[in-house]
């Protein structure tokens, strides 16, 4: 697998540019869609299987979504809606369970599969801008509970899930696309809140999951979660058991891009344990991340072992979609 397969990236309109085209072709891991490409359903059938023909000759390419329900839901236009996370675990786990059976029934028509769901964040803080009712509870057991209804609904249709943000985004206080939040909780809260939901879907089976960037100082006083090797490898891979594929929240959010050089973002992030790195912007938004991957593995500065270790993830959580 060439070191592309660690990469998800978006675009800008409704049908596969050139450049995605050729980097799906050269064994680019996949791509991740929004609003801005979607036009109708028989459109985004026809673009599924353009990314999937540009990917011939490689396991089956990653075509992504944030489908979550409520205020996330990249397909609002064109599918059924569906009650936010916090709203389907008051009505209890059969209405999370058949939520995320249908949204993955919808994605399966669509040929998208993998959603960036479900939300595996404790609703912690009410002051919090980007999660709320996009968790499934403030109480972590619930929270737990209602998140992995869905996600066995979800995958019941063949649709893998990726649960988010490791170790837990639901006490920030800003914006994520706008900063870098720091949550200020000590080390056992996070084991024993923030944690749970993550230790309830890992024993279920969730085959991907995806970094917080947000600081948190108990933990890693220096670097985001998504770059903390104290965080990704220390917490998630040796405290927590988890075996799957790591993807990155999206590199062009303030957060990491107003911080971190492309380079230095795939260097921390390789040694921290991450195996995808994903950038939903357009072309003059991720060339940087691909150039210097690229560069990276020619001029061996990228730590090898790790690249291949995040190949070889990459590559069955592919190998396991259809």
């Amino acid at each position: 697998m060439p070191p592309l397969g660690s990469l998800i990236l978006g675009f800008d309109g409704p049908s596969l540019p050139d450049e995605i085209a050729r980097l799906l072709a050269d064994g680019m891991g996949g791509v991740a869609l929004f609003a801005r490409n979607l036009v109708d359903r028989q459109q985004v059938r026809d673009l599924c299987s353009q990314v999937r023909s540009a990917a011939r000759g490689w396991p089956t390419p990653i075509i992504s979504i944030d489908q979550e329900g409520g205020r996330v839901q990249r397909l609002r236009r064109l599918s059924p809606l569906h009650p936010a996370a916090g709203q389907l675990a008051a009505e209890g786990l059969d209405s999370c369970r058949e939520a995320g059976r249908s949204i993955g029934l919808d994605l399966a028509d669509l040929g998208i599969n993998l959603d960036f769901a479900p939300v595996l964040d404790v609703d912690t803080n009410p002051a919090n801008p980007i999660i709320g009712d996009r968790a499934f509870g403030r109480d972590p057991s619930m929270a737990a509970a209602g998140a992995v209804a869905f996600l066995k609904g979800l995958q019941s249709t063949g649709v893998a899930g990726c649960g988010k943000h490791f170790p837990g985004h639901g006490d920030a206080s800003a914006d994520s696309h706008l900063e870098l939040p720091v949550i200020h909780v000590d080390a056992d809260t996070i084991g024993v809140r923030e944690e749970l939901p993550f230790v309830a879907a890992i024993r279920a089976g969730i085959p991907a999951i995806m970094t917080a960037h947000c600081l948190y100082p108990a933990i890693d006083s220096v670097l985001p979660a998504t770059l903390s090797y104290a965080i990704v490898q220390g917490r998630l891979r040796e405290r927590l058991g988890f075996s799957g594929c790591v993807i990155t929240d999206d590199l062009g959010m303030k957060a990491i891009a107003d911080g971190f050089q492309p380079s230095d973002v795939l260097d921390l992030g390789l040694l921290a344990g991450v195996d995808m790195f994903l950038h939903c912007g357009g072309k003059g938004e991720w060339m940087g991340l691909v150039e210097a991957l690229l560069r990276g593995q020619r001029d061996k500065t990228l730590p090898q072992g790790r690249i291949d270790e995040a190949l070889a993830r990459a590559a069955r959580l592919r190998t396991s979609l259809s």
